[in-house]
């Protein structure tokens, strides 16, 4: 800028807008790594045009509005294009549309052309890298891509590792072709790749987009040929007159196609702006489930003969608009970090953004998922973040920007204790979650912990369903699983929908289960990671409910260790094997119920339970390995027959049981012996199968596995219960 020119002129405004948009456009085109969204670019751009509209006098032909794209890469060859490949105006709103159908009519009636018989077609805007692909004699001899417009870079070597472009065109095509299109990578392709990335411990890329631009743009081909990019043609550049090409720019697609050229398939043709209009609306409804990003769509006045009548701008054609979306990404300010606590437990750290309008809605939280993510991201709070939403996904941040990081920008760290409810938060090894410990207290997990403590397998409250918790929940008549105990049929008929007699049914089934076994209050309990079987191993080998909670957790987990590795090393031969403490309960089951027994507020609904006249019972006797009972069925835990005729044998059990719940079945399969598990694998010895069975069979039928119904199974154990001689 000349020294003698006033900061707060227009033409300084002017030119440190055209230095800006060079500075992106330098990043964009030349280094493929763009600083700011689209919508950010978009913003600039305009905000140039209306400047240098208002002020003619500081034209200059060096002005970003009158090129496209950036310089070439020094890295390739130089192809100048034989017809400029020009860019599109763009479009936001209905009304710029209706604006652009009034100059092409205007255009078309000056031109002494029928307006009347006006066409559009419409087709996508598709997100990738503009490119030019040269046939002669029906065969590719030369790529390149758009550069500045006028001269672009020569791709040829890359362009020919991509297998969605024909080497040879199918049918007579014209002696010398030239065809525009897009080189993209669809959505799949691009997660399959930067996993890739992610696990030789290179860099991810930021969006296909980016990724297909610098994939194409290797100075090593072999690179290029390692990368899943596809093709789609969409416009013509100079052609030869030896064949007819279609003088409609749909049956010009349809002719690319015919040629063996992928072109894409959504698309129409309209004869008004309405039909224009419906047709972004319908894309604009289908775009998050299309394979691939785009971020708009295309009009062309579909008479290709009517194209030079209606004209060209300084930077565009007159003929075609590009109708972009609403901005997927956007630039806004992180200003905290908050922490989500979900029905599970799970803390999730949630971003407040200085409210921006991103995807076609204004975004002011986004989720930051958990603390990897942040790392990952390199997110403080007072950043400048970079935020996306596409269709009715969920608003994400994708990234920092760090060259514009404020100095008092801080670093966020995750609570030591859940937000909601003040116990202790942990993130057990190997996981990226952390997670409050207080499950039966925590408010945030409250009907998630009432649903699984009423569920038939555990204290089987009949008839305390999803609905009726969550008016319990939302009148703050229930706030821990021990409230429940106080309630009377009086209370309950005052629910909606819950008349006289079934309140007074669900205040019996309260009552009723006050009496529980041992393991399935353990189990009600919710303790993460202790399931139905691990409840079960829990209540035979501690006999009690305050021996579980408060045995020598870390003794123990300290002990299995030990025991796992002496009898995994080469031993003396008849050295014996050391007994393995709680066989089926792995050191991070262990040290989940370790957090939930040292947690005060679990101790205190515990405490509250018991003053409610909850008492599991004991198992009936001790066994070897700890408490158990004769019987099977439900209420008691079966101790397993060493030398059942189901020893070692496991077994899955699905579909309806004529005259048998499911859970009876896998007691009886443990009383003799066996393992019954909920999934099919190569392990299973065979499938005990009911009615409406679902794919577990077809999964047992390819690893060919046995199945068997209830009287085979009975026959096997004996129909009085005993095992077969």
């Amino acid at each position: 800028m000349p020294p003698d020119v006033d900061e707060a002129s227009p033409q300084a405004r002017i030119e440190r807008l055209r230095a800006e948009l060079e500075r992106h456009n330098h990043a964009y085109y030349v280094l493929d790594a763009p600083t700011v969204p689209d919508a950010e670019y978009d913003r600039l751009f305009l905000a140039l045009q209306q400047l240098e509209a208002a002020h003619p006098e500081h034209a200059s032909p060096d002005s970003p509005t009158r090129r496209v794209g950036g310089a070439v890469a020094s890295g390739f060859g130089q192809v100048r294009h034989a017809l400029p490949m020009l860019s599109l105006q763009n479009a936001f709103t209905d009304d710029d549309v209706r604006g652009f159908d009034r100059r092409v009519r205007e255009a078309a009636a000056a031109a002494e052309l029928d307006a009347a018989a006006l066409r559009y077609c419409a087709e996508l805007k598709f997100d990738g890298l503009a490119i030019s692909l040269r046939y002669e004699d029906g065969r590719f001899v030369q790529g390149a891509t758009r550069g500045d417009g006028a001269v672009g870079e020569d791709v040829t070597a890359n362009l020919r590792t991509v297998r969605a472009i024909p080497l040879r065109l199918d049918g007579p095509a014209p002696r010398r072709l030239e065809v525009r299109g897009e080189v993209l990578m669809f959505r799949r392709d691009f997660e399959r790749m930067n996993d890739a990335q992610r696990v030789r411990g290179d860099k991810p890329f930021v969006n296909p987009r980016n990724a297909a631009a610098g994939s194409l743009r290797q100075l090593d081909p072999a690179l290029t040929a390692q990368r899943p990019l596809r093709f789609f043609a969409y416009g013509l550049g100079e052609v030869s007159d030896d064949v007819a090409v279609p003088g409609s720019h749909a049956a010009l697609l349809d002719w690319f196609g015919a040629l063996g050229l992928p072109v894409g398939q959504h698309r129409c043709t309209v004869p008004d702006v309405e039909g224009l209009l419906a047709f972004y609306r319908d894309i604009g409804a289908r775009r998050a489930t299309l394979p691939y990003d785009i971020d708009g769509v295309v009009y062309k006045v579909d008479q290709r003969d009517w194209h030079e009548a209606i004209g060209f701008v300084a930077r565009a054609p007159r003929f075609a608009l590009a109708h972009k979306f609403p901005a997927e990404e956007a630039l806004t300010e992180l200003l905290d970090i908050d922490v989500q606590v979900g029905r599970t437990g799970v803390l999730t750290p949630v971003a407040r953004l200085r409210p921006v309008f991103v995807g076609g809605v204004t975004v002011t939280n986004a989720t930051l998922h958990n603390e990897d993510e942040l790392a990952r991201k390199d997110l403080m709070i007072g950043d400048t973040v970079i935020v996306r939403r596409a269709g009715d996904v969920i608003p994400e941040v994708v990234r920092s920007v760090p060259e514009a990081r404020p100095a008092d920008a801080r670093r966020f760290l995750m609570p030591a204790h859940c937000p909601v409810c003040g116990s202790a938060a942990m993130r057990e090894e190997g996981e990226v979650a952390w997670r409050c410990v207080g499950g039966l207290y925590c408010k945030a997990q409250r009907k998630q912990a009432l649903l699984h403590f009423a569920q038939r397998r555990a204290m089987d409250i009949d008839g305390l369903g999803e609905k009726i918790v969550e008016q319990l929940v939302e009148r703050d008549l229930v706030q821990t699983p021990a409230d429940l105990y106080r309630l009377d049929a009086a209370v309950l008929s005052g629910l909606d929908r819950m008349g006289d007699r079934s309140a007074a049914n669900l205040a019996a089934a309260i009552a009723a289960s006050r009496e529980v076994a041992l393991e399935r209050f353990v189990f009600a309990l919710g303790i993460r990671h202790v399931g139905e079987e691990v409840a079960r191993i829990l209540a035979a080998e501690f006999g009690g409910l305050d021996e579980t909670l408060d045995a020598d957790w870390a003794g123990l987990i300290e002990a299995k260790a030990a025991a796992q590795k002496h009898n995994a090393r080469a031993r003396p031969k008849g050295e014996p094997l050391l007994p393995v403490p709680l066989e089926g309960v792995g050191p991070e089951i262990m040290r989940a119920i370790q957090a939930f027994a040292a947690e005060p507020h679990n101790r205190e609904v515990i405490a509250g339970l018991r003053a409610a006249g909850v008492e599991p019972t004991r198992p009936a006797r001790r066994s070897n390995v700890g408490a158990a009972s004769e019987g099977g069925g439900t209420g008691h835990v079966s101790a397993p027959s060493p030398d059942g005729v189901l020893s070692g044998r496991i077994i899955v059990v699905t579909g309806t049981l004529p005259g048998m719940a499911r859970d009876e079945a896998e007691a009886l399969i443990r009383k003799h012996g066996g393992s019954a598990t909920g999934s099919v694998s190569k392990r299973t010895s065979f499938v005990l199968a009911g009615e409406n069975p679902g794919s577990k069979i077809a999964k047992a039928t390819e690893l060919g596995i046995p199945v068997m119904d209830l009287e085979q199974f009975l026959r096997m154990i004996g129909r009085d219960g005993q095992e077969n001689s």
